[in-house]
């Protein structure tokens, strides 16, 4: 089956207002960016709905497969055009029915006749239509409320373009329509779907992740940057800052009592990611934490963590169990990379009794002998960023 063109609806942006406008750009910048590597294509916005057109069936088909996973799109369908002649549209409503399953289906016609020209009203286009596909389809009924399959008609002026298909979107926002923040991507389970979430909301992200080589491999930072990558094929580029942290790991573990021990790693953490933010341009810090998980995940951890900052620190996943967290990055894609078997640095040097309740004076005064803050801004000054998604490298481009 041939396609025309891919008709993309836009759900929640529809109920925005004066800033209508601005919404939509995002979006359509945001798929624009999710086909960037396509050879060719086009897209044309209106009011409540956005046009796409690419030139061959290949970007035509492999457009389908990104679209449902661009956050702003509620639903889209591939539609067929010919010309408005009753010849071309009932050839053209038999390729579009056949090119899905129809035994033991329901069935329905519904026109959009924006050309008052056409020489037939809406009725007799309907009877025309629906009698000409069910003699060609015996096995299909007639049901006029919630069909199978609902073949839709639209009569313009410059032709008939005709659809049976409905794909479902992704929902939610253009991702950089509620500004930025930074996610501290661990390569667990959790944070990946933290990044996940907020980004359906429109937030763009950086990441930033801490490795502690040689206690961590390059295998553990590959799966940060899978991660990384499969998050920007939600619509939106993410660019994520590797830490070396080995020294200052060494220098927590040497200096502060075990019990405390990964409060500060977090403090540190979060000063650090603190600062990269700034640089960011971005204004909040995303955390995958989820309430009573782990040592550091009580409230009194988190008060003690958070004390090294006043910027907004979102936990979207704070009220989730594990199993709802497993669910969600099932259905995202995170959970296979999630779980390949390399030890992060936050696995490591784990005390075998994590006070569960630190006292943010205490781990104050431990902190008050040690200078941490050398090795804190040469560790974001020797940071590797990688901009994700990668780009294909040309391996002939050197030779030209």
């Amino acid at each position: 089956m041939k396609w025309n063109e891919l008709l993309i609806r836009y759900g929640e942006l529809s109920l925005k207002g004066r800033n209508r406008k601005y919404f939509i750009r995002k979006l359509k910048n945001n798929i624009e960016t999710a086909l960037s590597d396509l050879s060719s294509f086009e897209i044309k916005s209106e009011r409540d709905r956005m046009f796409l057109y690419a030139d061959g069936q290949d970007d035509m088909e492999e457009a389908i497969k990104r679209l449902p996973f661009v956050f702003g799109i509620q639903s889209f369908s591939p539609v067929a055009k010919c010309s408005a002649t009753m010849e071309d549209i009932l050839k053209t409503a038999l390729d579009v029915v056949g090119s899905g399953e129809t035994k033991g289906k329901t069935f329905k016609v519904e026109i959009r006749r924006t050309d008052k020209s056409f020489p037939f009203v809406t009725n007799e286009l309907q009877q025309k239509i629906g009698s000409h596909v069910l003699r060609n389809f015996p096995e299909l009924t007639v049901q006029m409320k919630n069909p199978d399959i609902l073949l839709f008609v639209d009569i313009r002026l410059e032709g008939a373009f005709l659809t049976s298909k409905v794909y479902p979107g992704a929902g939610g926002m253009p991702v950089g329509s509620n500004g930025r923040s930074l996610l501290m991507l661990s390569g667990g389970i959790d944070s990946p779907v933290a990044g996940y979430l907020l980004m359906k909301r429109g937030v763009a992200i950086d990441a930033i992740h801490f490795e502690s080589p040689p206690f961590t491999s390059e295998l553990a930072k590959q799966k940060v940057i899978d991660l990384a990558e499969k998050l920007s094929s939600f619509g939106a580029s993410v660019k994520l800052h590797v830490i070396p942290f080995t020294e200052l790991q060494q220098l927590i573990v040497n200096k502060i009592p075990d019990g405390e021990l990964m409060t500060t790693t977090r403090r540190i953490m979060m000063q650090i990611a603190d600062k990269v933010r700034v640089e960011a341009d971005a204004l909040g810090i995303i955390s995958g934490e989820s309430l009573g998980q782990v040592a550091s995940q009580t409230l009194d951890s988190l008060t003690a963590i958070n004390a090294v900052t006043s910027t907004p620190v979102l936990r979207p996943l704070i009220s989730f169990d594990k199993l709802e967290i497993i669910d969600l990055a099932t259905k995202i894609g995170t959970y296979d990379i999630s779980i390949r078997p390399y030890e992060d640095c936050c696995t490591i040097f784990t005390p075998a009794k994590p006070k569960t309740k630190p006292k943010l004076e205490k781990v104050r005064h431990y902190e008050s002998f040690v200078d941490f803050d050398p090795l804190i801004e040469a560790a974001i000054k020797e940071r590797k960023i990688y901009n994700l998604p990668r780009q294909e490298k040309d391996v002939f481009a050197d030779f030209l």
